[in-house]
């Protein structure tokens, strides 16, 4: 267990296939706002082969670590850091957090084990495309030492991107 900011606790571990009904719990229940930013676009309603693929990883190129929180008896996932490998050595990675539990230092805890587990598959570079209005992803990144720069396939868009130490 894992104890934040504001002493909540939560776990963290690895996505697995049967976790199918936390994730698709967890996207209903972000805001709007927030599933916008997430997909980068409208999803109300996540797919069966959305929620699929989000939990049934290809362990070669991906690695998806939830956060789980025990309430009234049950479990809810709060935050979800995804990569995913473009290349033999870039990733393309995610962060969500429920909206009630952003700024307890999630964020912060899902991605620097996200870092861990992508550097010691091999990844040298970790990137993510997001809405340039997303002032949360843009604080994370900076304090993470993720660098920024205008997505030039779509202005309002950015590339935030970390070079990865070898481990």
């Amino acid at each position: 267990m894992e104890t934040l900011r504001d002493g909540s606790q939560v776990l963290i571990r690895p996505i697995r296939r049967e976790d199918a009904e936390l994730e698709r719990r967890f996207i209903e229940g972000l805001s709007p706002e927030s599933r916008r930013f997430r997909f980068l676009g409208c999803v109300a309603t996540p797919s069966d082969e959305m929620v699929r693929r989000l939990t049934d990883i290809d362990p070669e190129r991906e690695a998806a670590l939830i956060a789980v929180a025990r309430q009234d008896g049950h479990e809810r996932q709060v935050g979800v850091a995804r990569f995913c490998k473009t290349s033999d050595d870039r990733a393309e990675v995610a962060v969500t957090v429920a909206d009630d539990w952003q700024r307890r230092g999630l964020g912060t805890l899902l991605l620097r084990r996200l870092i861990n587990l992508a550097r010691a598959s091999g990844v040298r570079t970790l990137y993510s495309v997001d809405s340039s209005g997303n002032a949360r992803m843009r604080e994370l990144a900076t304090h993470m030492g993720f660098s920024c720069q205008p997505d030039p396939a779509d202005r309002t868009q950015v590339v935030y991107s970390l070079e990865v130490e070898a481990g």
